[in-house]
């Protein structure tokens, strides 16, 4: 598209907000978008709900009010969430030990790993020692048991490595353990129904007509990393699901809570509100009020050995700090997924923001297009 085209951004957005709508139209007529979608919710009433663009670059259909996209790792906020509500019905303690939920982690010199380890990357297990197909991640047990055996590669708790794939997995079993509920269950029931948000771990198959393919960025392949032996390259090389397979029935209807929920900005905004509001928003009380304040306490931070950047976690979500300065506010986490999803919640702002796109940029955890978009927020709100 040339910079002449005009774009139609559909949805509803508050006046003040307008300058994000120019700004997504802007992004979509240069290119740098195909489809997406963008909302915002303040003191938890929705105040942008914006969608625009096509499903692919032919642009023969348009990005729909109910279009779902998988958003990879924007997906682990939602294992957050489960996590925290466990904890706030008093079922789960973040400083208890993994094998006291899940008896058979504690093998290979597992048996002092925190809850909080496996929120914040601190596991010693950001990937595995045997190698796993793509079509190998759909099977639940067997990669939950090869993660129980296997010993981690640095001392728990010391350090700070992404668990891109296996955080899934770890957090989900814990769930499992607890509830009885596979996550994507769980998630369903406690969560997204209460909340009214279209998003899914586990796709069903009479929603699949909604999903828009993510149009990779490059081969959608992982980046080669010169230095084979170091705990980036180990990660990404097992397990890793390159990014066509998000085109298929299988990895659609799979849970892989770190990196296979599909929704849209709205969605996404929708379960977060409550974290943004003190654990209450839209009717539901999903989680506690001091559970929703101890997010924002920082439990790890350093150079993330996988990420190559400088992290600071607090339960499950980044903080945002002076190196990450994604919002103004003190009280602000974040997380965001391979090709440029992201969510950002702001407590001292009551503010949840979203975007969620079907063109992949090169970020492994968002990109410059949704923290333009929340600046333009901001802005708005500082005026």
């Amino acid at each position: 598209m040339g910079e002449d085209v005009m774009v139609e951004i559909s949805g509803q957005c508050e006046a003040r907000f307008n300058a994000v709508k120019d700004l997504m139209a802007q992004s979509i007529a240069a290119g740098d978008d195909i489809g997406a979608s963008f909302a915002v919710s303040l003191d938890g009433e929705m105040v942008v709900d914006l969608w625009g663009g096509t499903l692919d670059a032919k642009g023969t259909q348009a990005w729909q009010q109910d279009t779902i996209v998988n958003v990879y790792s924007t997906t682990k906020p939602m294992s957050f969430l489960c996590a925290l509500v466990l904890a706030s019905r008093g079922l789960l303690d973040f400083d208890e030990n993994v094998a006291h939920y899940w008896p058979e982690f504690a093998e290979n010199g597992k048996e002092e790993v925190k809850v909080w380890h496996v929120m914040d990357h601190a596991a010693g297990l950001s990937g595995m020692d045997v190698m796993v197909s793509p079509e190998e991640m759909y099977d639940w047990n067997k990669m939950t048991g090869l993660l129980a055996a296997q010993a981690p590669w640095w001392e728990p708790g010391s350090a700070v490595g992404y668990h891109a794939i296996t955080q899934g997995y770890l957090i989900g079993e814990i769930t499992r353990r607890i509830s009885g509920k596979t996550l994507g269950q769980f998630f369903r029931d406690e969560i997204a129904t209460p909340l009214a948000a279209d998003f899914h771990i586990g796709v069903p198959e009479s929603e699949f007509p909604r999903i828009g393919n993510l149009t990779p960025f490059g081969s959608g392949e992982a980046e080669a990393i010169a230095d084979s032996a170091s705990i980036a390259a180990r990660t990404f090389r097992s397990p890793f699901s390159p990014a066509r397979y998000s085109w298929t029935d299988d990895f659609r209807r799979a849970e892989l809570p770190a990196l296979n929920g599909h929704g849209n900005a709205r969605s996404v905004v929708r379960t977060h509100t409550p974290l943004a509001c003190g654990g209450s928003a839209f009717g539901v009380d999903l989680v506690a009020p001091q559970v929703a304040k101890a997010v924002m306490t920082p439990r790890i931070s350093g150079h993330d050995m996988v990420l190559q950047i400088p992290v600071q976690f607090g339960l499950g979500y980044g903080i945002v700090s002076d190196k990450v300065p994604l919002a103004p506010n003190k009280n602000t986490c974040f997380w965001g997924g391979w090709g440029g999803s992201l969510v950002v919640v702001d407590q001292d702002a009551r503010l949840c923001g979203s975007f969620v796109m079907n063109k992949m940029g090169q970020g492994t955890t968002g990109d410059m297009r949704a923290i333009s978009l929340l600046h333009k927020v901001f802005a708005a709100l500082a005026d």
